[in-house]
């Protein structure tokens, strides 16, 4: 059926008065019952009953007008929400934080967008590593990656780079330097590196283990999945850590994050999406842009 009949009809239905419904639909009232007729011819029954100086609706006027009112809701709802998806402001967008943007980027950037665009339907994954990040954006099982870059990236992925983060120490708090302003990696020495597996799972075991050499020193490794692994181990006095200062938003009882003395050591953190991405995915990757910025 021809939809903007329908809705002559649901006016009509609801005035139950020609000239009113007319005047509403801002046509002539023979143009009105000329669709009437063509409705009529459409469905096959009479909608109207006109014995009577009040219009009154047939059975099946009453049942195609409960129906009508339905289906325009419908109509208009997913026309609404085609506009919307095309203009970025809804659709579902899978995000991945690497380990230590969980902390400090996720919490924020989930706030944000849920205020700012909350037809979008955001899937937030955390404490994920960089290179299965970038991964799973080009295998399109995620739209978003918050990560930090190994040394080669998929060619068919857009890279923007967010900020670079300096390193700093991670001590139980019983360590002699817990307390200090600054820490030079000399005085680590000894102490065994809780660090991220190496190989192309993790960037910050080399970065960590040539800070350490660079300090004239080769640490024992031991190796932990996610990052609040890694604190947690070093609460339990286990070792010591070399991560981005945002983790410092991971606050844990019995760990101290101590600033390194010398020339900074930065990691960068980047944020990746396919080449062509809907535009719900394009804005939600703008509103995380600007909370790191």
């Amino acid at each position: 059926m021809d939809t903007r009949l329908l809705r002559s009809f649901v006016v009509l239905a609801e005035e139950r008065h020609f000239a009113r419904a007319a005047a509403r639909l801002h046509i002539a009232q023979p143009a009105l019952s000329q669709q009437l007729a063509r409705l009529e011819q459409q469905a096959g029954a009479r909608l109207l009953d006109r014995s009577t100086r009040r219009v009154d609706l047939t059975e099946a006027g009453r049942l195609l007008r409960d129906r009508a009112l339905g289906i325009l809701a419908t109509l208009d709802r997913t026309t609404a929400d085609l506009g919307l998806l095309a203009a970025g402001q809804a659709g579902r967008v899978r995000v991945g934080f690497v380990g230590t943007a969980t902390y400090d980027v996720l919490p924020r950037a989930a706030q944000r967008i849920r205020s700012e665009l909350p037809d979008i339907e955001l899937d937030l994954r955390g404490e994920l590593l960089g290179p299965t990040l970038l991964d799973a954006v080009r295998d399109g099982d995620l739209d978003l990656a918050v990560a930090r870059p190994g040394p080669s990236v998929p060619d068919d992925l857009l890279v923007r780079p967010l900020r670079d983060e300096s390193l700093v120490a991670v001590l139980p708090v019983a360590h002699p330097r817990a307390a200090d302003a600054r820490v030079s990696l000399r005085d680590l020495a000894g102490m065994p590196l809780i660090t991220h597996p190496a190989g192309r799972r993790s960037v910050m075991q080399p970065l960590a283990l040539d800070a350490c050499r660079g300090a004239g020193f080769e640490p024992e490794i031991v190796e932990v999945g996610e990052t609040g692994t890694l604190v947690v181990f070093v609460a339990a006095g286990l070792g010591f850590g070399l991560v981005p200062a945002s983790v410092r938003a991971l606050r844990l009882d019995g760990v101290s994050y101590v600033p390194l003395t010398g020339t900074p050591v930065t990691v960068p953190l980047v944020l990746a999406h396919r080449t062509e991405a809907p535009p719900a995915v394009g804005r939600v990757a703008a509103v995380i842009s600007e909370i790191v910025a």
